[in-house]
């Protein structure tokens, strides 16, 4: 007797038979699905909106054979020393889908402090960073600046001739902006305004994240090789998922659409422009000023090659802290609709850009810590639409499993009858 099987149950199905070979189109994994289970009836319809959801849709290989992984990737970041920040929670690598989590290394209780973290970057949200460059709120923490308070600290290289909006809260901000802001001010290296207003114009975060992360890079390489090598170890352990892999295999949100191809091109000229070949004379001589020793020739590759250029990019898409902040133990948090830690502002007069990571509900030795990458308040079908940004297929979390069910238990809407009218078709060789 021919039945249709639930979505779980196919879905399940058609991810086993991908894993065995991920390189087989639609058509052939749907005749591979009915030739495995010859009592079910499914459109080659359903079958594609199953691959889709779940991120499984396999372009053709590109020139060379090399097909990139349709999910994202991570590694453990080795310098990364969890216990400067907390003794309550240790790193994880679960598998190469997944990637890495923060597990608890003790018993936490509900509404415990986990850790506190100030971040690697920041590339506030638009109206914060108009703030800092109108001189009110701090350049590095985004704090807002009481204009009569004596703790406020000018940027130093500012001048008569070469002025410098920013001012620092507190001089440890100053001090830990020296890490990213001589070359991320138009003052000190006028080649990079260009860039920067690309990115102020598109409200385009991700792009100043990187601008202020390669600042970061390129500084580090100028102090010492430790200091780079813990930097770049830092950036190349964030979880990695192209601009183009987001693309290929439709990992993107109807509700948050991105910068097009032509816009990638574009801030990439200028992203190089800014840190590597000014156009001017005056400009290379200011960089030049700045960036006296050169990179290893890996990281140059991977900072300034196009491809480097867009997997930077999708880095700072995943890990991104909802108010642009990039964090190195915070980014190593997984996603649950059902999550059992918060991330807090809770420093909103003194730094504003650090995070408390607080316990939601008591938490056991040896249980992953979750946040949740969309607003958990939104229903079934609209979360797993935001979670396709993300690239990691559809939540399979305990909350999300329970309303799939209930998703399947509720009338059926006019595409779904649609369907199984295609599927009762195909299944009675009605044409």
């Amino acid at each position: 007797m021919s039945i249709s099987p639930h979505e779980d149950e196919l879905a399940q199905a058609l991810i086993d038979l991908k894993a065995r070979d991920p390189q087989l189109g639609i058509s052939k994994i749907h005749a591979l699905l009915l030739k495995n289970y010859p009592d079910w009836i499914v459109s080659e319809k359903r079958t594609r909106k199953i691959l889709q959801l779940h991120g499984l849709i396999v372009a053709p290989t590109p020139p060379g054979g090399y097909e990139p992984p349709v999910y994202p990737s991570s590694r453990i970041i080795e310098t990364l020393n969890i216990q400067q920040w907390s003794q309550k929670v240790q790193v994880r690598y679960f598998n190469k889908k997944k990637g890495k989590g923060l597990v608890a290394s003790t018993d936490i209780d509900e509404g415990e402090t986990i850790w506190r973290e100030d971040p690697f970057i920041i590339a506030p949200e638009p109206e914060i960073y108009d703030m800092q460059r109108a001189s009110t709120a701090c350049g590095y923490c985004t704090t807002p600046l009481l204009p009569d308070s004596p703790l406020i600290n000018p940027c130093p290289a500012s001048s008569s001739t070469s002025y410098c909006p920013y001012r620092f809260c507190n001089r440890l901000c100053l001090a830990r902006s020296a890490k990213h802001h001589p070359l991320t001010w138009p003052a000190q290296n006028p080649a990079v305004e260009p860039l920067l207003k690309f990115a102020r114009d598109h409200q385009w975060i991700a792009l100043h994240a990187l601008a202020q992360t390669t600042s970061r890079v390129l500084l580090a390489n100028q102090l010492a090789d430790s200091a780079l090598h813990h930097d770049w170890d830092v950036v190349m352990g964030l979880a990695e998922l192209g601009m183009e892999e987001r693309f290929k295999y439709s990992f993107k949100s109807a509700s948050a659409p991105e910068p097009d191809r032509a816009t990638w091109k574009k801030a990439f000229a200028l992203y190089v422009k800014a840190f590597k070949e000014p156009v001017s004379p005056q400009d290379q001589k200011k960089l030049a000023k700045l960036l006296k020793k050169p990179l290893p020739e890996d990281v140059d590759y991977e900072l300034f090659q196009y491809e480097g250029f867009l997997r930077g990019l999708g880095r700072m898409n995943l890990n991104l802290e909802s108010h642009g902040g990039l964090y190195s133990v915070h980014a190593h948090l997984n996603h649950s609709c059902d999550p059992n830690v918060s991330v807090r502002h809770l420093d909103q007069r003194t730094a504003l850009s650090r995070i408390t990571i607080l316990a939601k509900r008591p938490i056991k030795t040896g249980e992953e810590l979750f946040i949740t990458y969309v607003n958990p308040k939104l229903g079934y079908k609209a979360r797993q639409d935001e979670l396709r940004g993300w690239g990691f297929g559809s939540c399979t979390c305990s909350r999300c499993v329970e309303e799939a069910r209930m998703v399947r238990q509720a009338p059926a809407t006019n595409d779904e009858l649609d369907d199984l009218a295609d599927e009762l078709k195909a299944g009675l060789g009605v044409i």
